[in-house]
């Protein structure tokens, strides 16, 4: 029996347990690399999985951490599964040796996984040739227009094709790892490990959750009041001619200057906000969600939720026990 430094025993044999390779190439994303990298040698999971790197000598990592190897790029072969972490520009051709290598590892009978833009290698790999998958939400049309054999879900955290699966970008990249956990060696695992991450076991919901707002060119002094007036005032039933009314323009002119300003029309920019506001209150009170549609101008709870799905791709309670696990309704 092996005991390792923080005192961890793993008893199985070494052969019995799962093997897991990330491919590295240069300057590959610190983030996904160090993500997968712990989730799979994290104390719960080593009774289950073993874990290496594979690449160039040369391999970086964040564009300015040198990585230290295991093994060259055959060692991918000899895989359970790979994971190709995120390209640092997807625009760029695809290291040839990193897409032979995960294709070969792919037609040897490994279970094949990106994270965040490694879908890009993927794709270049024909791996995704004919199948759903994903990658971060500012690629997901660019992965679409270079690939157009790859059916692209832009909303999705993750993708499961039996033996290959795309992530979305960033943190994403750990909720497909404990997915891979949970589906491997069963719940009680992946949610030790979600404890020991200080994670959500699992995240509800898909991409839209997680994207912002974009930020608004403040230029029109008379579209800027307007929208700070419809802040103040959110609770209230609002309509274009309530709008036009405050801003003393006309309905038309309205329309025409918020889209120059925000980039969407005043009542899509009118419900976002409400949803925006609705996200900060299932955060941080315990108003019941019949006090959260009337206090963001929804009016009902059935509003707010058919508004909020479609803004965040999932209900207004199941948002609430992702970021606060809480059970109020």
């Amino acid at each position: 029996m092996t005991e390792l430094t923080d005192g961890t025993a793993i008893t199985p044999d070494e052969k019995s347990r799962h093997s897991v390779a990330i491919a590295l190439a240069p300057k590959m994303s610190l983030l996904e690399v160090a993500s997968a990298y712990e989730v799979f040698s994290a104390p719960a999971a080593r009774r289950h999985y073993t874990v290496k790197t594979c690449g160039t000598p040369a391999a970086h990592v964040g564009a300015w951490l040198r990585a230290e190897v295991d093994e060259t790029y055959d060692g991918l072969l000899s895989a359970d599964t790979v994971i190709v972490p995120a390209c640092s520009d997807e625009n760029r051709s695809q290291p040839e040796i990193l897409v032979d290598a995960v294709r070969a590892a792919h037609e040897s009978g490994a279970r094949v996984v990106s994270i965040c833009t490694g879908a890009f290698t993927l794709a270049a790999a024909g791996i995704l040739d004919g199948l759903r998958a994903t990658t971060h939400w500012r690629h997901t049309a660019r992965l679409a227009a270079d690939y157009p054999r790859v059916t692209v879900d832009p909303d999705v955290l993750y993708v499961d094709e039996k033996m290959v699966l795309t992530s979305a970008g960033k943190a994403a990249g750990i909720d497909l790892c404990l997915y891979l956990v949970r589906k491997d060696v069963g719940i009680g695992v992946s949610n030790a490990l979600a404890r020991y991450l200080v994670i959500p076991p699992h995240r509800e919901g898909g991409q839209a959750q997680f994207i912002a707002p974009l930020e608004d060119d403040e230029d029109d002094e008379i579209i800027v009041r307007v929208r700070d007036w419809l802040m103040s005032c959110l609770d209230m039933p609002l309509t274009i001619a309530d709008m036009a009314a405050h801003a003393h323009i006309s309905p038309r002119q309205l329309h025409r200057r918020f889209v120059s300003t925000t980039g969407s029309p005043p009542l899509q920019w009118l419900h976002s906000q409400r949803v925006f506001a609705a996200q900060n209150l299932l955060e941080t009170t315990d108003l019941s969600i019949e006090q959260i549609a009337a206090r963001t101008g929804m009016g009902t709870p059935a509003n707010l939720r058919r508004h909020f799905v479609k803004h965040v791709g999932v209900a207004p309670d199941a948002y609430r026990r992702t970021f606060r696990g809480a059970t109020t309704s």
